[in-house]
């Protein structure tokens, strides 16, 4: 990366530069002295920091205010990984990496057009990021992950920031792979487009289904299922889970304090921190079993495209956010057109836990189909 500018989600601490945690009031002149792993291993391979990018979803009150999408100013980049999106499509800058508990990474990857890889959960060091969070004690679906405008560039990152660091003990010295791209033919892969108690738009459902029928003309092995879990329950779990961690012991209120508040009155914060991790368990093993005949799930990245300003989504709305989070499995984000309202949406890609490598391969495979990164007018 010698030469090469990046910004850097917020939630990474960078030695002698303001870093806010995502625009936290109480942050907003911090200055650390020490730099995060991620941080540190990009520059250390030569990346020039350009700045530090807004992260407004996740504090009510953010100190650098409102971020805005590219492709349209009237409507929301998605979040919390919100200025990443937004910087990428704008053509700000080629390489960010995002900070992804719950879809953080997804969410504006889909939102704006790019790329985004949500790593398998220990891939990637976490020492330093959301240095004053609580999700950092518990490491429950936290990861740090690149987005870019190629799948070349999510690999080139991704490199780079996998494998133990000394610090952080979660991470596995599983060590990086440059496996050949994958032929069309020789894989096996699952798709849907449909989430419960939510409609998948007409678009992003038509351009799915294109994909998997441009693959299943190269000789792919294709098939409509999902993992036999319930789809809302795993949304459910997600969001208590990051209720319990962020809200319950959070200093500053958050989205998601009510979730945790009223789970942890309800049964103790302990009780329902360990019933959580249990069925989260029953949900991963039930991943790894899909995997068994499937090398990657195809779905769409989100069932809509970018709401405007103020408009909330629903909760099935967001249920595509919570399958990569809750099973901890690795998941990259691919352009896959505009609708009708000149908004871009993407298509997910799933694998099984450790075959990021992998996957990234597949997904330049479905890139090749979907025509890749658009730039938004005027860009």
């Amino acid at each position: 990366l010698h030469g090469v500018p990046i910004t850097l989600e917020d939630a990474h601490p960078t030695s002698g530069v303001r870093s806010t945690w995502g625009g936290l009031p109480r942050l907003a002149d911090y200055v650390p002295q020490e730099e995060g792993t991620v941080a540190a291993r990009l520059k250390a391979a030569g990346a020039i920091l350009l700045g530090k990018t807004n992260g407004p979803e996740i504090w009510p009150d953010s100190v650098f205010g409102r971020t805005n999408n590219p492709w349209d100013l009237a409507h929301t980049p998605g979040g919390s990984s919100a200025g990443v999106g937004a910087a990428l499509a704008a053509g700000l800058t080629p390489l960010d990496i995002g900070m992804d508990t719950l879809g953080s990474i997804q969410n504006p990857a889909h939102y704006c057009g790019v790329y985004g890889m949500r790593p398998t959960e220990h891939r990637v060091p976490l020492t330093g990021a959301f240095f004053l969070d609580p999700v950092r004690k518990f490491r429950v679906m936290s990861v740090a992950g690149p987005m870019a405008r190629s799948v070349e560039d999510l690999r080139l990152a991704l490199r780079l920031l996998v494998g133990p660091d000394g610090l952080d003990t979660h991470v596995p010295p599983v060590p990086w792979r440059d496996p050949e791209r994958p032929k069309v033919r020789d894989l096996r892969l699952a798709w849907s487009t449909d989430f419960p108690e939510s409609s998948t738009q007409e678009e992003i459902r038509s351009a799915t289904e294109s994909v998997v029928r441009d693959l299943a003309a190269g000789g792919a092995t294709v098939g409509e299922g999902m993992p036999d879990v319930d789809v809302a329950l795993q949304y459910e779990l997600g969001e208590e889970l990051f209720g319990l961690m962020a809200g319950t012991f959070s200093a500053e209120p958050t989205a998601f304090s009510e979730v945790a508040n009223g789970v942890s009155k309800e049964h103790g914060f302990l009780e329902a921190y360990l019933m959580a991790l249990d069925r989260r368990d029953e949900i991963m093993r039930a991943w790894e079993e899909f995997f068994s005949g499937w090398d990657a799930l195809i779905l769409p990245a989100g069932t809509n495209t970018a709401e405007r300003h103020g408009v909330d989504p629903t909760a099935p709305q967001e249920y595509p956010e919570a399958l990569a989070a809750v099973s901890g499995c690795p998941m990259v984000v691919v352009p896959a057109g505009v609708d009708g309202q000149g908004l871009p949406f993407g298509l997910q890609i799933i694998g099984k836990r450790w075959s990021d490598e992998w996957l990234l391969g597949i997904a330049e495979t479905v890139s090749g189909l979907t025509g890749g990164f658009r730039r938004p007018p005027g860009y």
